[in-house]
């Protein structure tokens, strides 16, 4: 897995294919894993490139004081300066992926060809959300990482998924476990402090496609398709039999909807 410098700092990444470029920003707690499956399935339609966020994957060792929305977005702003790439890109994010989307449009909207929206939500935390996101912060801390496996699983999958592919389960349950404790717990807390972007949305003036899953109870389709439909020039799209992870949960339909979506734009 390529490595690369910045700010005496090192990140990992993964990059497929050829053509304008594809960033996939990958959701907590996981790693850039969940995307393979886009990786292999859409590598002739750009140039896919998949990091590990600071602190996740292989890029643990970065540090995570402070952590914020706003350092994730420029981190992979930084990314693409040391990967020399100087066209905008389509930047897809899924759930704390889709808040760091928000947070590149609002600090590098000159960057963005199009933005693909998968499973998350434009407004800030309410008061409670915010509240049990720093109580699952200290509980990881005292507990470890499968606090979070336990808390998150319930409201991660559709029940076609928990019943007929339990490898998908076991994969995620994977990724979680390998994240480590205290970036999961910065994490949480950045994610509890990220701003409101609803009063972004009708300023967005690139393609942008929104998905969501079916089944998903973390960010419902319903709340899915209002934010599509305050962007001008979106796409909407449900994801059948699958909830919160799209891209994990049903690859075959994701990578349809992402790969007419890419081949429109050009």
């Amino acid at each position: 897995m390529p490595t690369l410098s910045i700010a005496d700092e090192r990140f990992h990444y993964v990059e497929k294919g050829q053509g304008h470029p594809v960033l996939l920003v990958h959701g907590f707690p996981l790693d850039h894993t969940m995307w393979d499956e886009q990786l292999d399935g859409l590598a002739d339609l750009g140039r896919l490139i998949a990091p590990d966020l600071r602190g996740f994957g292989l890029s643990r060792e970065a540090s995570t004081e402070g952590l914020s929305i706003e350092q994730f977005a420029d981190d992979l702003a930084h990314l693409l300066d040391a990967l020399w790439i100087s066209e905008p890109v389509v930047f897809c994010g899924l759930s704390m992926g889709g808040y760091i989307a928000f947070e590149f449009w609002r600090k590098h909207a000159d960057r963005v060809r199009g933005l693909v929206l998968c499973d998350t939500r434009a407004d800030d935390d309410a008061p409670e959300t915010k509240a049990a996101r720093q109580t699952m912060a200290a509980r990881v801390r005292e507990q470890g990482i499968e606090a979070i496996v336990e808390a998150m699983q319930p409201r991660m999958f559709s029940p076609c998924t928990s019943a007929d592919r339990p490898g998908d389960v076991e994969r995620w349950k994977a990724m979680v476990r390998g994240c480590p404790v205290d970036t999961a717990a910065a994490a949480l807390l950045a994610m509890g402090r990220r701003r409101n972007s609803t009063e972004l949305l009708p300023a967005i003036d690139r393609p942008t496609l929104v998905v969501v899953g079916a089944d998903d109870v973390t960010s419902p389709p319903g709340e899915m398709r209002a934010l599509a439909a305050a962007v001008p020039n979106s796409q909407f799209a449900v994801i059948p039999d699958a909830g919160h992870l799209t891209p994990i949960e049903n690859p075959a339909a994701f990578n349809r909807v992402l790969g007419d979506w890419l081949n429109r734009l050009g």
